[in-house]
Order: structure tokens, then sequence, then C-alpha cells
């Protein structure tokens, strides 16, 4: 391998696709009538095929999970530090499987493919998809994949409900649920985030009304916004303030509208890189199933009882300074779980880099993971 490259454990890997040809009914009333779903895996199947994991992703995350691809090395897959051969996730022992989310912007379908009626991308007319939809669709493709039951479907953020709707809407269907940086539902302060964000989107004049690819356009004044504001929500006034600060770019004020303040530069740059590569239609539909996302919602927000039929068993993970999805959300769940007597760990990491904590090297974290996982492993068939 080229010196250059730094060393990544699990080496290259390779997207999959599968069709489905069944019609999907959505929360939302409308059915989706055909659809593929994006996919990697890694590791190997076990002859009792009971070794599988399901990593389920956040907001601007894809099937990408882990390794590279080989014509492409520095595109590392966004959980690649916890997931392979002897890391927590230790793909030695499982098969791993990361798939694209319908309503992405990574191969499976979404606003940007093509419908078969029209022959013209879905755009505004693809259908609003919520945490249920993404689920039911993922346990098709486990049918796919011939998984009967997972060892365990984990995520971290929104990939987290996922998991945590995993164990209400399929709970004979996995033996345990990782739900890390997570919440039974969003703060009303969340959901004021998602809405700044999606009316920069909205009312940016390139939008046209979700259909700007037949004008050959791109809301990037838009995305950009709306990725600035999220990523405020991502970091702790800690951590920007030890990297950033009140840094002046150029050592001193300019009295202009220009971004004077490193973090300004910061949040531009990220705003920038984002509208290059996510979708507007895709950012819209996932920040509202976020919105949308509340078990709780139909048993009189009794979060207990939208527990009751759960099976698996539990590790739920926190962040001290992740004030989006604060710790406290964390132990509503671990209270709702141990009500209804279900077998729960619960972890509580002292780390400074708020939300995105979980995404970054914890050696406590990743001990608390590789520690359960392996009690996982040593209960498989």
């Amino acid at each position: 391998m080229d010196s250059s490259i730094p060393p990544r454990s699990l080496g290259p890997v390779t997207p999959q696709r599968a069709a489905f040809a069944e019609p999907l009914p959505l929360r939302s009333g409308r059915t989706l009538a055909a659809y593929e779903l994006v996919y990697e895996t890694y590791g190997t199947l076990n002859a009792a095929r009971s070794n599988a994991i399901l990593v389920c992703h956040a907001l601007n995350a894809s099937h990408h999970v882990a390794g590279w691809y080989a014509d492409d090395p520095q595109d590392v897959g966004w959980w690649d530090n916890i997931i392979g051969p002897g890391k927590p996730v230790d793909t030695d022992r499982f098969f791993v499987i990361g798939v694209n989310n319908l309503g992405g912007c990574f191969g499976s379908t979404g606003p940007m493919s093509i419908d078969p009626q029209t022959g013209q991308p879905y755009g505004s007319t693809f259908p609003v998809v919520t945490v249920e939809d993404w689920v039911a669709a993922q346990a098709r493709l486990a049918d796919h994949l011939g998984i009967e039951r997972f060892a365990a479907v984990m995520g971290g953020s929104l990939g987290g409900m996922q998991a945590l709707s995993w164990t209400r809407q399929f709970p004979d269907r996995l033996r345990h649920a990782l739900v890390i940086a997570c919440a039974p539902n969003l703060s009303a302060q969340n959901i004021a985030f998602n809405e700044v964000a999606r009316q920069a989107i909205l009312t940016d004049p390139d939008f046209h009304a979700g259909d700007y690819l037949a004008h050959g356009l791109t809301p990037v004044r838009g995305l950009r916004v709306a990725r600035m504001v999220g990523h405020i929500t991502y970091l702790s006034d800690d951590a920007m303030a030890s990297k950033f600060g009140r840094q002046l770019r150029a050592g001193r004020i300019g009295y202009s509208f220009d971004p004077e303040f490193q973090i300004e530069s910061y949040l531009g740059y990220q705003g920038g890189k984002f509208a290059e590569y996510f979708d507007a239609n895709t950012y819209l539909r996932i920040t509202k199933a976020l919105d949308y996302f509340d078990p709780a919602f139909d048993f009189d927000g009794d979060l207990s009882a939208s527990l009751a039929n759960a099976r698996a068993g539990f590790l739920v993970i926190s962040f001290t300074t992740d004030w989006r999805f604060a710790p406290e959300r964390s132990r509503e769940i671990v209270q709702a779980l141990l009500r209804n007597q279900l077998d729960v760990t619960y972890g509580e990491i002292d780390a400074p880099h708020g939300h995105d904590a979980f995404l970054l090297d914890d050696p406590r974290y990743h001990a608390l993971v590789r520690a359960y996982l392996e009690r996982v492993h040593g209960a498989l068939a």
C-alpha cells in the first residue's frame, strides 16, 4: 500500500445494491411502489446466521460505515474508528451491515432518484419518510440477506432512534440494541433548530419548491446555512471555546460583515463542504423524521408503555456535554426500559466534545461498547 495512505485495518470495501418490488406502505399514508437500498457489509456471516449487527446512520451519514474505497482511500467510513478487526465492533466476530436509508442521497431511492412513472427525478414528490419507515425497509433488507434475527442493532443520534424503534417494531428480530447519544423524542428547542435549517433551504431562491434539479440548480446558500445551524448543535461550548475561542483570522477587527472570527470561518467551511455533496430535499426529509420520532405519542406520552413489547437487551450511552441529546434524555429511556424489567446497561461518559462525541475516539466509550459486544458474542448460538 502507498505509504502516504494511513493504515486502515478493515481494508477496501464495495457498496452493494438490493432492489425491492413489493410496495412499502409509509406512515404518511403514501406507498413507495418499488425502491432500492444501497448497503455495505463487513466480516463474515456465520453458519447459524446469528452474528449480524445492523448499524443505523444519523442525519448526514450513509451506508459507508467502515473501511475505504479502492479508488479513493481517503474516503473512510464514518464509524471506522469503532468497526473493524479487533475494534470494539469486531468484524472478526460479527457480520456488520451499513445501509443508506430511504430518502437518502447516497444511492438508495430518494428525491434525486428517477421516478419510473415520470422519467424525471422525484424531487418535491418524494414522500416524507419516518424512522419507522426506515426500520420497515431495513427489515426487508435483512430478509434479502437471510437474517432472521440480528445479534444487535446499533446507532448514534438518529441512528439510536432507529435502534430503539427496532425493539418496538420487530421485538423478536434482534437480541440487543445499542442506543448511543440519543433521545426518546426531540425537545422543542431541537425542533426549532431543525425548522430554522429547513427555512434556510425553503427560502433559497434556487430551491424552486423542491424541483431545483429540473432547473439545473442546487440551493447551495440554503444548504450552507442549514449545515452551519446544525453543526453548532453538535459541538459543546467548551469544545468550541477550546478550538476557536475568540480568535480573529487576521489578528485584528476589520469592522466588516465578512467572516472575522475563526469560528465563523470554520462554520462557513463546513457549510460549503456539506452543500457540495448533500441533497436539500433529503435534508428536509431527514430533519422531519427526527421531529416526528416519538414512540410515546400513541401511548398518551407513556414511554414505558410504548416499549412494553421490547425483548432486547440494551446498552444506552450518553455524553455529559451533549446538550442536543442530553444525558437526562438517555436516562428517560433507561427508566422506561427498567419499568419493563428489561436488561439495561447504562454508561454516561464524561467527554468535552458535545453531541459529536459518539463519533470520536474516547477510550472509555469504546471500552464500554467492546465489553458489551464481547458479552453479546459469547452468548451467540
